[in-house]
C-alpha cells in the first residue's frame, strides 16, 4: 500500500532517526514583537486590564500555532512518517539532501504540482524523496530538514 497513508494508530515499530522542527528563534521574536504591538494598541485605546487579557491570548494562540506548525519526521525500519503521512519504505527510490539554493530552486520554480510537500518557510535545507509506486502518481516528497544530509544517510544505510 504505497499511498500517503494517514497516520493512525498503527504500531511502525521502533524508530532510528527523529527530528521535530518548532519555530526558530527570529521566528519567535517577529511573533511575540508583533504580538506585543497589537498589546500597546489594545492597551491605548482600552487600558491596563483589556491590554492584559488581549496579551494573555495572544500568548496562548502563539504557543498553539507553534504546536501546530512543528514538523515529526521519524524513520523505522519499514516506514518513512512526516507530519501526518505515513509511507512504506519499499516505495522509497531515492533520496536528495538539498542545500538553501536547490530546496529554493525545488520549492519553486523546478517543483511539480504533484509533489507531497512538507515544508517550513523557516528552514533553509530540505530532502527529497523520489518515490516508485505505480499505483501513486506523487512523484517525490519534499521534506523541510534541519539534517538533510544525515537523514538522507539514514534512508540509505537502514535499507527495509
Amino acid at each position: 500500500m504505497g499511498k500517503i497513508n494517514q497516520r493512525e494508530t498503527n504500531d511502525y515499530g521502533l524508530p532510528i532517526y527523529q527530528e521535530k522542527l518548532s519555530w526558530s528563534l527570529w521566528l519567535w521574536l517577529f511573533a511575540i514583537f508583533m504580538a506585543g504591538s497589537f498589546s500597546l494598541s489594545i492597551w491605548a485605546a482600552l487600558g491596563d486590564r483589556a491590554a492584559i487579557i488581549a496579551s494573555a491570548i495572544e500568548i496562548l494562540l502563539l504557543l498553539f500555532a507553534q504546536n501546530k506548525s512543528a514538523l515529526e519526521i521519524t524513520v523505522t525500519k519499514g516506514w518513512l512518517l512526516v507530519g501526518p503521512a505515513a509511507i512504506e519504505r519499499a516505495f522509497i527510490h531515492n533520496f536528495q539532501a538539498l542545500s538553501k539554493s536547490e530546496y529554493r530552486r525545488v520549492r519553486g520554480v523546478d517543483g511539480d504540482p504533484a509533489a507531497y510537500l512538507q515544508i517550513r518557510f523557516w528552514i533553509n535545507t530540505a530532502i527529497k524523496i523520489d518515490l516508485r509506486d505505480p499505483k501513486d502518481r506523487t512523484p517525490y516528497w519534499l521534506v523541510s530538514t534541519n539534517r538533510a544530509s544525515e537523514l538522507a544517510k539514514i534512508l540509505k544505510v537502514a535499507e527495509h
